[in-house]
């Protein structure tokens, strides 16, 4: 097998987002919820308890787009709404303890086999792809943020 070079490594991490962009599409059919009521439900996950206006920050939502979503996912009893320890002014938003979405076999392989793959990797091989991770994430991070600032209005 030929040496990766760092533009085949770059191709991967792209052609890795429009197959996930694919499966997150097909999780929507499956589970019944829209794109973005996924997209939350994973901020909360690796996030934790947030209030609605730190989740719309995440989501790019407006005040009232993030309301509708919060109240869409309480009703479906996939998320709560509990009072701000310091400010009763604001609510936060968590995973409810009893959440639970249909059981989808493929969701639930896609999740065994990335561990199964991670797990075969040396400590150093984690290291390495998560530095490299981390360095996609906050790059996308910083152009996503300049985007959106350049076309806010002024």
């Amino acid at each position: 097998m030929a040496e990766a070079r760092a533009e085949d490594v770059v191709a991967e991490l792209h052609a890795f987002g429009l197959t996930r962009d694919r499966f997150r599409s097909a999780m929507v059919t499956a589970l019944g919820i829209g794109l973005s009521d996924i997209d939350a439900l994973e901020y909360l996950e690796r996030l934790g308890p947030m209030t609605q206006r730190e989740l719309g920050a995440q989501l790019s939502l407006s005040s009232g787009g993030v309301t509708v979503l919060v109240d869409r996912l309480e009703q479906r009893g996939l998320v709560r709404r509990s009072a701000h320890p310091t400010d009763r002014r604001v609510a936060v938003i968590e995973l409810a303890a009893s959440a639970a979405l249909p059981e989808v076999p493929e969701i639930d392989g896609y999740h065994r086999s990335l561990a199964a793959a991670a797990r075969r990797l040396t400590s150093g091989q984690r290291q390495t792809v998560m530095e490299f991770l981390r360095t996609a994430t906050s790059e996308s991070e910083r152009a996503a943020a300049g985007m959106h600032k350049r076309a806010a209005p002024s």
